[in-house]
């Protein structure tokens, strides 16, 4: 499936269609639970990350660097016997592997370049978390996940799913207020339909997204940078399962291999 990167702002011109009554008629009652057995906090978020709350993964090699090389150090001080020329070299070797580990998050930062631009919170916008009842507590769980690690582990403030009709938001939106949460589900379903987001049948990226208030209005004010990336059910019919939207208020927030961890998250979600 082909990425069309849009580096121009986004116009209304450029809007989706709105969907028609064939397709808007596939919004129907999915995955239904199965069992009534009690959930539990399974291992799925080790699909994702590791989940540890102010853990940067990027940073993991330092941290292992820094534990092999002091046991290292500890296991030459504390030796009883006389150090041979071997045991020497063994050490050394260890210590600058080690040492390369602790150096290798820099380096990655050098070859990378500049950093991408710093997301910021919006100042207009509040945040929602809002699933369809009708899904099944397992697929609950998994896009409770999905959404937050998106949310934690990109430039991400704003990530909406949508499976066969179906609903799952987070973050910062632009919505009504006094809304109970059935109201607001509904609320962004009517809003997607008008939209015309379940037809799009090809990954969007628009890194310089300049929003219009006759288009994505739902979108929190600030938003840079949205990507869309569209859950095709049958790849050789193209039939739409639904999408998955990113949206950050940091310019060109994603990268390709962004882009590429994204696209491999929806299809956790694929029917």
């Amino acid at each position: 499936m082909s990425i069309q990167i849009c580096n121009f702002p986004f116009h209304p011109r450029f809007a989706l269609q709105p969907r028609g009554p064939r397709t808007a008629a596939r919004s129907r009652r999915v995955f239904a639970s199965g069992s009534d057995q009690q959930q539990q906090l399974n291992l799925s978020v080790l699909r994702f990350t590791f989940g540890i709350p102010g853990l940067d993964e990027s940073y993991l090699p330092r941290w292992i660097g820094y534990g092999f090389g002091s046991l290292i150090l500890l296991n030459h001080f504390s030796a009883s016997s006389p150090i041979n020329q071997s045991q020497l070299r063994s050490e050394a070797l260890g210590l600058s592997l080690a040492a390369f580990s602790i150096a290798l998050p820099y380096f990655g930062k050098f070859l990378k370049g500049s950093e991408v631009e710093k997301r910021s919170l919006p100042e207009v916008g509040e945040q929602v978390f809002v699933i369809s009842p009708s899904i099944g507590d397992f697929l609950k769980e998994d896009l409770a996940w999905g959404t937050y690690v998106l949310l934690r582990n990109t430039s991400t403030v704003a990530v909406m799913i949508s499976l066969q009709g179906e609903l799952c938001v987070r973050g910062y939106w632009n919505f009504p207020g006094q809304m109970s949460k059935a109201q607001l589900h509904d609320w962004f379903k009517r809003k997607v339909d008008e939209i015309g987001l379940a037809d799009v049948k090809e990954t969007l990226y628009f890194p310089q997204y300049a929003g219009s208030a006759l288009s994505w209005d739902i979108l929190p004010d600030g938003t840079r940078s949205v990507f869309v990336q569209p859950l095709v059910q049958n790849v050789e019919s193209e039939k739409m399962d639904g999408f998955l939207l990113v949206a950050s208020t940091a310019g060109y927030a994603y990268s390709d291999k962004d882009r590429a961890w994204i696209g491999a998250m929806a299809d956790k979600f694929r029917g």
